[in-house]
C-alpha cells in the first residue's frame, strides 16, 4: 500500500524542483527525503523521479502520484477543519429523546439556547411517550434523553444518580403531582389536600404504567391506601375532562397541567406529596460535546414551573 506521507514528500520534491529544496521546506535532511522517495518507488514498483542536471523531474508515474497527493492533501486539510469545527461545536448533531410534558417547560428553552450558541449543530428531537428511551442513549442513537425515576433514586438537583448500564443520570427537578377535583367537591374549599383524604374517592387514571404511575402508587401506599381507578385515560387533558364530568378525582403532575378545564379545581397535595423526579440521561462513554454541555446546562436552569393550585 502506498504511504500517504511519502506521497506528500514526493509532491514537495516535484513542486520545489529538487530534493534539497523539498527537504528545507519539510524540515528534513536531503538524505532522509531521498530515502523516503526510494521506499515509495519500491511501493509503487516504478521510478517516480529522474535526474535533470542538479535537479529532478517526475516521471509519468511520479506526476500521477503527485496529482493524487495534492487531492489527498486538500482532503486531509478539509478533514482537519471539519474536525476542529465539530470539536468547537460549530457543526454536528444532537439527538434528544423527551416525553410530552417536558417539551414546553424543559426541552424548548434548551433547544433555543443551543441554536443560539451553536447554530451549525443539527438538533433531532423525538417524542418517546410511553417508550423507554434509555436503549437509544445506551446504543448511541440518542445523545440525551429525559426520563422519570422514583424519588428514592433522586439526589440534589444537578447531581448525578447511579449509572444504569453505561448511562449516567443527572437529576434535573422534582415535578409534584397536584390533586384535580370537580368543582363543588367537598375538598375544593381547602388550599391543600391530604392524600389520605382521597382514599375513598373514585380515581381517574392519568398515567401509563411505568415510573410516573409508580410515583403515584408509592405515595398512596405511604398514605395507607391503594387508589380505586374507575376510568383509565392515560392523558392529562382527558383526565381533567373526566374529573369535570364528576367521574372521580385525579393526580396530574405540575408540568402536565397545561390549560385547566373550567370544570375542575387544582390543589396541592400533602402528607405525602407525590413527586416524579426528572433526570437527563447521557451515555457515560460519550465525549462531552459543546452542544451537549449547553443543552444539559439549559435543562438544569429551567425551573419547569407549570403553575400550582388555585
Amino acid at each position: 500500500m502506498l504511504d500517504v506521507r511519502r506521497m506528500q514528500m514526493l509532491r514537495a520534491v516535484v513542486t520545489s524542483g529538487s530534493v534539497t529544496a523539498a527537504a528545507t521546506r519539510l524540515g528534513y535532511t536531503p538524505s532522509a527525503v531521498s530515502q523516503q522517495i526510494a521506499v515509495l518507488e519500491k511501493e509503487a514498483r516504478t521510478p517516480l523521479l529522474e535526474r535533470v542536471g542538479r535537479g529532478v523531474r517526475p516521471t509519468e508515474a511520479g506526476l500521477l502520484l503527485t496529482g493524487y497527493a495534492d487531492v489527498i492533501g486538500r482532503q486531509v486539510a478539509e478533514a482537519e477543519t471539519a474536525l476542529a469545527d465539530l470539536r468547537a461545536g460549530r457543526t454536528g448533531r444532537l439527538a434528544v429523546r423527551y416525553f410530552a410534558t417536558a417539551g414546553a417547560a424543559l426541552v424548548a428553552p434548551a433547544v433555543a439556547r443551543v441554536r443560539a450558541e451553536h447554530p451549525g449543530v443539527r438538533i433531532e428531537l423525538k417524542l418517546t411517550d410511553p417508550e423507554d428511551p434509555l436503549p437509544d442513549v445506551r446504543e448511541g442513537r440518542a445523545d440525551l434523553a429525559l426520563v422519570v425515576r422514583p424519588e428514592s433514586e433522586s439526589h440534589e438537583e444537578g447531581e448525578e444518580a447511579a449509572g444504569v448500564d453505561g448511562v449516567r443520570l443527572v437529576r434535573l427537578l422534582d415535578d409534584p403531582y397536584l390533586a384535580v377535583l370537580p368543582k363543588g367537591h367537598r375538598l375544593a374549599g381547602r388550599r391543600t389536600v391530604a392524600l389520605a383524604d382521597l382514599a375513598e374517592e373514585p380515581w381517574v387514571g392519568s398515567e401509563w404504567p411505568g415510573p410516573c404511575l409508580d410515583a403515584q402508587l408509592s405515595a398512596c401506599e405511604t398514605a395507607g391506601f391503594r387508589p380505586r381507578f374507575v376510568v383509565e385515560s392515560e392523558d392529562y387533558v382527558t383526565a381533567q375532562g373526566f374529573v369535570a364530568a364528576g367521574l372521580g378525582v385525579s393526580l396530574v403532575p405540575r408540568l402536565g397541567l397545561g390549560s385547566r378545564h373550567p370544570g375542575v379545581v387544582v390543589r396541592e397535595v400533602r402528607r405525602p406529596e407525590p413527586v416524579r423526579v426528572i433526570f437527563a440521561a447521557v451515555r457515560e462513554a460519550a465525549p462531552p460535546t459543546p452542544a451537549l454541555r449547553s443543552f444539559l446546562q439549559a435543562l438544569r436552569e429551567a425551573d419547569g414551573d407549570g403553575g400550582g393550585g388555585e
